[in-house]
């Protein structure tokens, strides 16, 4: 029995060093098997996502954007269009915040699938280039945690959200620790902002870390809207 329970005992102490390893990791930075997952599907994301941008306007929409006179109407309807036509979980563009250290593809919709290969548009919202309020969500101790550090972001620092027809820059207003019930966070206002969600505080589902940024800057892909 003894002999028998001797190797048992063993394992028991190795699964157990593991455990709290994991715990211990996670608490100082993020759950590591997800964060692993997550990297393996970042890149396959970017390789999908420089597919996307190389791929050339159909002749309905150069024959659509054509007629469009402004530069602000083409940008609409590139916008319009990639989200009409992109399904939850694939590729939307890329979200760049360098003051905290991100840089992560961002895929179409906020469901459990979708977040846990990276950042994710509410589907409600815009898309960069449309009039309104722009949402994405992220993870902040799994899958990669990218908006793990939303709380370090301040008033002036900037979000890059880079699409397949050009780049937008937000500037950051303010943070604000709401409810989960609070939707009213993605209401359109008097001008073009982009909204960042995420759990808080860390660990905890219980509210909603909300960062607020107004559009400042962009910079439109011109082979893509002519």
């Amino acid at each position: 029995m003894r002999r028998a329970l001797k190797p048992l005992s063993s394992v028991l102490l190795v699964v157990g060093a593991l455990l709290l390893a994991d715990a211990l990791v996670t608490l100082v930075w993020q759950e590591p098997v997800s964060a692993l997952y997550a990297r393996i599907e970042q890149s396959r994301l970017g390789d999908d996502l420089a597919k996307l941008e190389g791929t050339e306007p159909s002749a309905t929409d150069r024959k659509v954007l054509s007629r469009l006179g402004t530069l602000d109407r083409k940008l609409a309807y590139a916008s319009r269009t990639l989200n009409r036509r992109t399904d939850d979980g694939q590729p939307l563009g890329r979200i760049r915040m360098r003051t905290i250290g991100v840089d992560s593809v961002v895929v179409a919709g906020t469901g459990t699938s979708s977040l846990r290969r990276g950042p994710g548009h509410y589907s409600g919202t815009p898309l960069p280039g449309a009039r309104g309020t722009v949402a994405i969500a992220g993870h902040r101790t799994t899958y990669g945690a990218p908006f793990r550090r939303l709380d370090k972001l301040e008033p002036g620092d900037h979000v890059e959200v880079s699409m397949p027809y050009g780049r937008f820059v937000y500037r950051v207003e303010r943070r604000r620790i709401v409810p989960p019930t609070a939707t009213w966070v993605t209401q359109r206002v008097r001008y073009d902002r982009l909204v960042l969600s995420a759990c808080h505080p860390l660990y905890s589902a219980a509210k909603r870390i909300v960062v607020f940024a107004r559009l400042i800057d962009t910079k439109p892909r011109n082979d893509r809207l002519a």
